[in-house]
């Protein structure tokens, strides 16, 4: 299959590129400043440009997004734009948008994480976006149904991040397990599915 993977030079992104090409798929790789295409999910101007650009694909995943962490009181109006703006709508325009470029019985790969229904203190608005991820998840693999798939990745920690946060990688993920996550909605036949991916051994 041809996969357009946003996020693809990230320690995840990484990752899911390098499970996609094992498991036989043709990768595009998109990264806000690298990657083979460039894109700011923030634009949805860009959005559309990196639709256009790659043309016909198989299935869409993104491994990209940045919400902004602080609490309530020390969030201002920019904060929580900005993190609606890239990472909710971003993500949602990659599928609004890639119903133009997806071949029917595709599928869109997004990535929540598990602060939306685990939040912790300073997570307000990363909270929210992920949570609204989800939402828009379930809902639009309604509209979509027996035409394209729509799935969600929810991480916890990663192992990788972890470690150069000089903490001890568990409790985490390693990236290389998170990423088969990716692939399996990619390569199965589930819909509107959010997956929680936390802890590996």
């Amino acid at each position: 299959m041809r996969v357009l993977l946003v996020g693809a030079t990230g320690t995840v992104g990484s990752a899911i590129g390098t499970a996609l090409e094992l498991a036989g798929d043709s990768v595009i790789a998109a990264g806000f400043s690298s990657g083979e295409h460039r894109v700011d999910l923030a634009e949805p101007r860009a959005v559309r440009a990196l639709i256009d650009a790659v043309g016909s694909v198989d299935a869409i995943v993104c491994a990209a997004g940045v919400a902004q962490f602080g609490s309530v009181e020390d969030l201002d109006d920019d904060a929580y734009r900005m993190s609606f703006e890239n990472k909710l709508m971003g993500q949602v325009n990659l599928v609004r948008f890639g119903l133009d470029t997806v071949r029917t019985g595709g599928s869109f790969t997004l990535t929540s994480g598990t602060l939306s229904v685990r939040p912790t203190a300073g997570a307000a608005a990363v909270a929210m976006v992920g949570g609204g991820i989800e939402a828009f998840v379930r809902a639009a693999a309604l509209d979509l149904q027996d035409r394209y798939r729509v799935n969600a990745v929810s991480p916890g920690w990663v192992a990788e991040s972890r470690q150069e946060l000089g903490l001890e990688p568990m409790p985490g993920i390693w990236a290389h397990d998170l990423a088969e996550h990716y692939v399996s909605f990619v390569h199965g036949d589930r819909t509107g599915v959010v997956e929680e991916a936390e802890f590996s051994p």
